[in-house]
């Protein structure tokens, strides 16, 4: 198989999606991996030791698109991009769709059969291929918000982990997943209070056994995250529903009523946000105010830390690259429950139920497809 990995070229996006230990996998198994010149530099990956792995390099972009059967990359394809899709070829990578009815349309106007990285889902509701890039996001949650609350930065001037005789900063969690429980973990790991609101019950039980009761976990109520709210500092959005759109949980009305200076950070940004007001922001312009609120927005905040994502990310594909590669994607995602699961879209046909629910798009049979 052919196979092309170009440069992100998404604002401040860092990363790369394959490793040169990737490509010489590929390679050992009689694969042809093009790699675009300076793809790795940001991750401190240089272009001598793809080469050294077996890779070819270019700096033809629509070359490299063009000659492939499988495109892997980190981050959607942006608009820059959709006229390089060609019909047929296989797009590896994050796309969620359910927020993105643009892409949604290109790949769709372009034939191109995807699986993205974030629905691709084990027989026990794991998300292999997400829960690394989410526990980097938690993590830097935890960062930048502390960050924000300086007041240099437009914040309220409240250290998290307060000092001898005064309060710690108290920091709301919403959602309990990978992502949630790491900001949750370095909130505390700061000295923050911290409060974790889910649903699952099963999985509150799990943070307080994890942490020994020292991160306090509630039921998710409209009445109780607000009052949660109003008294934070720190509100960090951490909710996920798989292929889908994130609810909005935290209102304008909420945000009203919280003290001036505090912080959101919208960690689900990416599949729609989980705050009324957010929308979309990079790393070169990150933050927005909303009622002298701070909110932070940015869609991909692993890519911040390119070294350390890079890493992990391909630490989890690889496998599943390796088997595409191999089988092909039919035969690959026939053989995988959790693979198919992230089968998209192909041949004009979109195969992910909470994406056609989020944007009013007719859904196909994926199980009559792969039989």
């Amino acid at each position: 198989m052919r196979i092309s990995v170009p440069t992100e070229i998404k604002d401040n996006e860092f990363r790369v999606a394959i490793t040169p230990a990737g490509v010489h996998a590929l390679v050992q198994r009689g694969h042809v991996v093009t790699v675009q010149a300076g793809a790795g530099l940001g991750s401190a990956i240089p272009d001598a030791d793809y080469a050294a792995a077996g890779a070819t390099l270019t700096e033809d972009v629509a070359g490299l698109w063009s000659e492939a059967d499988m495109i892997l990359k980190v981050k959607e394809p942006v608009a820059d991009e959709y006229e390089l899709m060609r019909p047929g070829q296989l797009l590896f990578t994050y796309l969620h769709l359910a927020a993105d009815r643009p892409l949604t349309e290109a790949l769709l106007s372009r034939r191109v059969t995807s699986i993205a990285y974030e629905t691709v889902e084990t027989d026990d509701g794991g998300l292999p291929l997400l829960a690394p890039m989410s526990e980097i996001a938690g993590r830097l949650g935890a960062q930048v918000g502390a960050n924000e609350l300086l007041k240099p930065r437009g914040g309220s001037g409240v250290l998290l982990g307060g000092a001898a005789g005064v309060r710690a900063g108290q920091v709301v969690v919403l959602g309990g997943g990978t992502a949630g429980l790491r900001a949750a973990q370095v909130s505390a790991g700061m000295g923050a209070d911290v409060t974790v609101f889910d649903v699952s019950p099963s999985r509150m039980r799990y943070i307080d056994e994890v942490t020994d009761g020292r991160i306090r976990t509630r039921y998710s109520t409209e009445f109780d995250v607000a009052r949660a709210c109003a008294d934070a500092d720190l509100v960090i959005g951490a909710v996920l529903v798989p292929g889908s759109r994130t609810p909005s949980l935290v209102t304008h009305e909420m945000v009203t009523n919280m003290r001036s200076g505090s912080v959101l950070v919208d960690i689900a940004i990416d599949q729609g946000g989980c705050f009324e007001d957010s929308h979309p922001t990079t790393h070169t312009d990150p933050t927005f105010t909303v009622e002298g609120i701070t909110f932070y927005c940015v869609a991909n905040m692993p890519g911040a830390v390119p070294y350390t994502s890079t890493y992990a990310l391909t630490n989890a594909t690889l496998p599943y690259v390796l088997q595409l590669a191999d089988s092909g994607w039919q035969a690959a995602c026939a053989a995988r429950g959790d693979l198919a699961r992230g089968l998209t879209t192909h041949d004009g046909v979109l195969y992910t139920e909470g994406v056609g629910q989020a944007l009013g798009i007719e859904v196909g049979d994926r199980a009559a497809l792969l039989a």
